[in-house]
């Protein structure tokens, strides 16, 4: 089988002040590129995986270093096209203790956000590809990429590829007059693998479970299982296409301190995975790419669903403790975490 993978989505400039500062707090930015999609691919790249990314950049010197980066990640960037005004930029101000992190858009008019629903030529994109990786960011940006983004899953579907969608909320991108249930609902009937927090499905598509409430409770250190195990019911009910529907659960103690784990239910059985106490959190940003990327590779390379799941929290677990929004760790540091080896002892 050819284990080819595409991601497909916007690529940003990420510009972040030093540290923990406050935006502005000195006169610097740190300056990295970070999207969705694009730390998908790199998480898949760094696993040895055959992957592609596909986006639209504009034909300028910020694109030329964008496209340069992701290359020296060993990704495919010859699907990239070069077109439109400008590259979205998204600032992040990490938070610390009880100040939470923060993120201010600037991507209006982005080039995938004003480029042409038929721009992109998918049966030329997906020639050799078994699996197509999507998200919910990109339909958000405006109707047109919204168009953009049904066309790819709709062309994967008619060649035969495995589609998994992580369905990303951002309430700040929904901003073009539709609401996410009236374009993620369509997107998500083409999709395999469904990837999401338990936000995600209630404000994405409108699914909850009755009296759910949206905060994790936790009793004696253990997660409300059935709470979960309900939610993934109602999401493969609500979509028979589903071959699975995996969550995150992430249990938000301070900006520093977070408990993290997942369930993955596969219609035959509801799983869940082992937690991990994340303390001293160097950027959680990209953790949910992370953990998706992980599950792909898993399903990818034939391991069977739970110790899929196990890898991809463990991904993400190790995501938590690397600057910027890419997870650059390898299959082998993932399975040292998942064997029992996180003492953080220096390798000599």
């Amino acid at each position: 089988m050819n284990d080819r993978v595409i991601t497909f989505g916007e690529v940003m400039l990420r510009l972040k002040p030093p540290g923990h500062e406050r935006l502005l707090q000195s006169p610097a930015f740190e300056a990295t590129f970070g999207g969705g999609e694009a730390n998908v691919a790199v998480s898949l790249a760094c696993f040895g995986l055959d992957v592609a990314y596909v986006t639209i950049l504009p034909e300028n010197p910020i694109g030329d270093a964008c496209v340069a980066e992701l290359r020296g990640k060993d990704i495919d960037t010859s699907l990239v096209v070069r077109d439109g005004e400008r590259m979205g930029i998204y600032f992040l101000e990490v938070g610390a203790n009880q100040r939470p992190s923060r993120a201010i858009y600037d991507r209006a008019n982005s080039a995938i956000a004003t480029a042409d629903p038929t721009s992109l030529d998918w049966n030329h994109i997906f020639e050799g590809a078994s699996w197509f990786h999507i998200t919910g960011i990109t339909p958000a940006l405006s109707q047109s990429a919204a168009d953009l983004s049904l066309r790819a899953v709709q062309a994967a579907k008619e060649k035969g590829l495995t589609i998994s969608c992580d369905y990303n909320y951002r309430n700040k991108l929904w901003t073009y007059g539709k609401q996410a249930p009236e374009i993620m609902t369509d997107l998500v009937r083409y999709v395999d693998v469904g990837i999401a927090n338990e936000e995600d499905c209630q404000r994405s598509l409108g699914i909850s479970i009755p009296e759910a409430e949206w905060k994790r409770k936790v009793e004696n250190g253990e997660l409300n299982r059935g709470k979960y195990q309900d939610l993934c019911e109602k999401m493969l009910e609500t979509f028979p296409n589903l071959k699975y529907q995996a969550i995150t659960l992430r249990e938000s103690f301070s900006a520093d301190h977070n408990g993290w784990s997942a369930c993955l239910h596969n219609r035959h059985a509801f799983l869940l995975s082992p937690r991990y106490e994340i303390r001293d959190i160097v950027d959680r940003v990209g953790g949910g790419d992370a953990f998706a990327a992980g599950l792909i590779y898993g399903l990818v390379t034939g391991m069977d669903d739970e110790t899929s799941l196990n890898f991809a929290v463990a991904a993400s677990c190790l995501k938590h403790s690397i600057s910027g929004d890419k997870n650059l760790v390898s299959v082998d540091e993932v399975k040292r975490l998942m064997e029992g080896e996180a003492s953080g002892r220096i390798q000599r």
